[in-house]
């Protein structure tokens, strides 16, 4: 059985359909077989929960030019503990950006590299206002990641 797991942090009514969009999406590209999808929360997520992933898609709200503060904890609480473990580990993000998003996505990009896990997609930037489009492009990220785990391609 493979783990897909979606961590995310989603203080607004957009990010949680995000959310939502999201683990529909991955359930629905997989086996139910072969393959697991949970979402959890940034600040509830710890290392064990990572030990167990095959596959690991961030969500994040830019703020300040930067990620959350909750994706920052996460990473701080899960950092030692998984770094000699989950190298190689599949990962993506998508950043709800108010503005550009390029201070989340380096912030990202650094401490993934440091973790040694590995990009399988180039995270998604959704940018400005809101839009309704947006869900159908966390949707499409998703059931990729989910659908190439589960096919044995990530």
């Amino acid at each position: 059985m493979k783990n897909f797991l979606i961590v995310h942090h989603s203080p607004s009514d957009n990010t949680r359909r995000l959310v939502e969009v999201m683990t529909a999406a991955a359930q629905d590209m997989s086996s139910a077989q072969t393959l697991t999808t949970r979402a959890i929360a940034a600040l509830e997520c710890q290392a064990s929960d990572i030990l167990q992933a095959n596959a690991v898609l961030l969500m994040t709200p830019e703020n300040l030019g930067y990620m959350s503060g909750g994706m920052k904890d996460f990473f701080d609480r899960i950092y030692y503990p998984c770094l000699d473990e989950k190298q190689g580990l599949p990962v993506s993000a998508i950043i709800r950006a108010g503005s550009d998003g390029t201070g989340t996505h380096r912030a990202l990009k650094t401490i993934t590299t440091g973790l040694k896990w590995r990009w399988v997609q180039e995270a998604l930037i959704l940018r400005g206002d809101w839009q309704p489009e947006f869900l159908n492009q966390a949707d499409e990220l998703a059931g990729a990641m989910a659908c190439a785990l589960d096919q044995g391609i990530i």
